[in-house]
């Protein structure tokens, strides 16, 4: 097993990310805020919603398939019954790096995805935001971090 941190480096090495869930209405959206820190951060960041056409002033794809010459990582900050769906589709894609958001509540995490990504050889983070990591790290979300670290809201070890 890895150190989150060392995951959270790993996964944050990959420059190409989707981001699912990502709202046409970002108000206080977790998907929201982390593809808008990713992007502004240098990453290449594609937005992923089946219900809409283009959200934070980028092209929204359907699924991960959808988008032009694929991803090497994916943040999941959908319900978590739809984050088994996704990691299937990860597993097809060959896609290795896979973030489930959460930080208050439930957030994305499904214990069921997780085995199931594990399972194929994916590197899987449970829990936890990548806003909470350098390099695209706040001091807010770093206090989230230690905050949730001490609650199991994030992983010590994936």
């Amino acid at each position: 097993m890895a150190t989150i941190k060392e995951a959270a480096s790993e996964f944050l090495a990959n420059k190409r990310i989707a981001v699912t869930g990502v709202s046409r209405k970002p108000e206080n959206h977790g998907s929201n805020v982390v593809y808008q820190r990713l992007r502004d951060r240098g990453y290449e960041v594609f937005a992923v919603n089946p219900n809409a056409d283009q959200v934070e002033g980028d092209p929204s794809y359907e699924d991960l398939k959808s988008i032009p010459g694929g991803v090497d990582a994916v943040v999941i900050g959908t319900r978590p019954e739809i984050a088994e769906k996704t990691m299937k589709e990860c597993a097809d894609l060959g896609i290795r790096h896979v973030w489930m958001h959460r930080s208050f509540g439930q957030g994305s995490v499904s214990d069921v995805a997780t085995e199931y990504g594990r399972g194929q050889g994916i590197s899987v983070i449970d829990g936890g935001c990548p806003c909470m990591f350098d390099p695209t790290a706040d001091p807010g979300h770093k206090a989230m971090r230690f905050v949730f670290t001490l609650t199991g809201k994030v992983p010590r070890e994936v």
